[in-house]
């Protein structure tokens, strides 16, 4: 199955909704303020911002008037459009090496298995590897992640859990430049906002690296859990006041009837997606590409 087809299917239950929706909205025939209403709704229940919805259906209303037409295929190529300028907002990130990516993120939306992923999929695009498993904190979390770097055939930067975390990003640092690696992936431990010595942490771990490794491009990825809808505002919002979030690794897409909610949180805070998680083996994981992912909600 190529690219496209793991992505369709990984988002069938977004689209079934999606679709069933505008299917029904469209049998009415009737293009109109009250269709133009129904249509924000449907985006809204598709969990796209109030805000965004609102956009995205005034300039739909806007073009279709100004061209004065009202045809239905017409319309939904305008929605489309739309739709892909939005989630295409934020400008993309170059991962040319090297690079050091930091990986965040609240307990359980798959860090571990993400980078994993990311690690296999650099080696697959020819680059050198690194991980540091900085998570610490929680118990046999190292243990884990060894087990994909294992996978992935990388090297692992490592110490005893509850040492700090901090120490063994400068010890990956050290070993990244000294073996001049293309790409070193950070672990970091999960993480809320209400978890203040942890947030502490993680800033410290930013410092140490942007001290340490002045010569790398420094990204720090957010991966978020696609079931968590609207609710993945307050975790970037969070974790972007500590250190700044680069861009989103979007995991567990087929688990969820609304991932609409990337649309907006991508436009909105201005922070692309950078990576899509399509199952649970070594290589489901992908460059995100707007135009497929919009293209496969229809």
């Amino acid at each position: 199955m190529g690219l496209f087809g793991k992505l369709k299917a990984a988002l069938s239950k977004t689209k079934d909704g999606f679709a069933k929706k505008l299917n029904g909205l469209f049998a009415k025939d009737k293009i109109g303020e009250e269709f133009y209403d129904e249509l924000e709704e449907i985006l809204i229940s598709s969990d796209v911002s109030v805000k965004t919805a609102m956009e995205i259906v005034d300039e739909i209303r806007d073009t279709a008037i100004k061209e004065k037409c009202k045809d239905k295929d017409y319309v939904i190529e305008l929605l489309k459009n739309e739709l892909f300028e939005t989630l295409d907002y934020a400008e993309p990130i170059d991962f040319t090496p090297p690079v050091a990516i930091m990986i965040v993120g609240v307990n359980g939306v798959g860090k571990t298995t993400t980078i994993g992923k990311l690690a296999n999929k650099f080696v697959k695009d020819g680059k050198s590897v690194t991980i540091a498993a900085a998570d610490t904190f929680r118990a046999a979390a190292t243990d884990q992640l060894s087990v994909w770097a294992d996978r992935a055939k990388v090297r692992i930067i490592k110490s005893d859990e509850g040492a700090d975390a901090s120490a063994v990003v400068f010890d990956a640092v050290s070993s990244a430049k000294a073996r001049n690696t293309d790409v070193l992936i950070i672990d970091t431990a999960g993480r809320l906002h209400v978890k203040a010595n942890l947030m502490e942490e993680l800033k410290k771990m930013d410092r140490v690296l942007r001290r340490e490794y002045g010569q790398a491009k420094i990204v720090k990825l957010i991966v978020l859990d696609a079931t968590t809808g609207q609710n993945a505002y307050s975790q970037v919002d969070a974790f972007n006041q500590a250190v700044g979030i680069d861009g989103i690794v979007l995991t567990k897409i087929d688990g969820t009837a609304k991932g609409g909610f990337i649309i907006s949180l991508s436009y909105e805070l201005e922070v692309p997606v950078c990576f899509v998680g399509t199952g649970e083996k070594l290589d489901d994981i992908e460059d995100f590409n707007a135009k497929e992912f919009i293209d496969a909600l229809f």
